[in-house]
């Protein structure tokens, strides 16, 4: 049970952060003037730790899920970001160019030329942001939920239950082995491609 809830806390907080991350980096990547305007912000944000938001969270979103989820979209989001944004720069601007001569719509450019160009920046930025999510959903689960891993942590601490917490640990460690190999399985099974004509 508690884990289900940690993975489905990890999973609506990357699916957030996946949304407005590759949105705002393609435009950032696109765009220098956003770039110009947006990259010093969103650096600065970048170096506050999530954890620091947590009383802002409990205080504006209340205790329970939302402001968990708050907390691993914002801990999620910057690795997207960033490395969308390089994606989009490092496209060849040849790609570009072949399909504008082709008058290619700007579904199929996105379809066609960006989306198989970034992937792998994509894919990268996804596997660093679950590293930071697992590190910061067991702090952030202790905002007043009554399940997850970082609950069961408090559980068995106030409980002086210390083989539990020590099992705790382990399986915490284990679910984020696992989750890093997934997310290199995926990268290695899409990312590493490449762009096909």
């Amino acid at each position: 049970m508690h884990i289900c809830a940690s993975l489905r806390r990890i999973g609506v907080g990357l699916a957030c952060a996946i949304a407005l991350g590759v949105l705002l980096g393609f435009v950032i990547g696109r765009i220098k003037a956003i770039e110009a305007a947006l990259s010093p912000a969103l650096q600065f944000l970048r170096m506050i730790s999530p954890l620091s938001w947590m009383p802002i969270a409990v205080m504006s979103l209340g205790v329970g899920d939302p402001p968990v989820y708050f907390l691993l979209a914002f801990a999620a989001v910057g690795p997207i970001v960033m490395s969308t944004a390089a994606g989009v720069q490092q496209i060849d601007t040849r790609w570009v160019q072949l399909g504008e001569s082709l008058a290619a719509t700007h579904a199929e450019m996105i379809w066609h030329v960006y989306v198989p160009g970034i992937a792998a920046h994509v894919l990268t930025g996804v596997r660093l942001a679950l590293g930071v999510l697992w590190i910061v959903l067991v702090p952030a689960e202790m905002l007043g939920v009554s399940s997850g891993l970082g609950y069961l942590i408090l559980d068995t601490r106030d409980r002086l239950a210390y083989p539990e917490l020590v099992a705790v640990v382990l399986v915490i460690g284990a679910l984020g082995f696992l989750i890093d190999y997934a997310a290199r399985s995926l990268y290695h099974r899409f990312g590493a491609r490449p762009m096909q004509d």
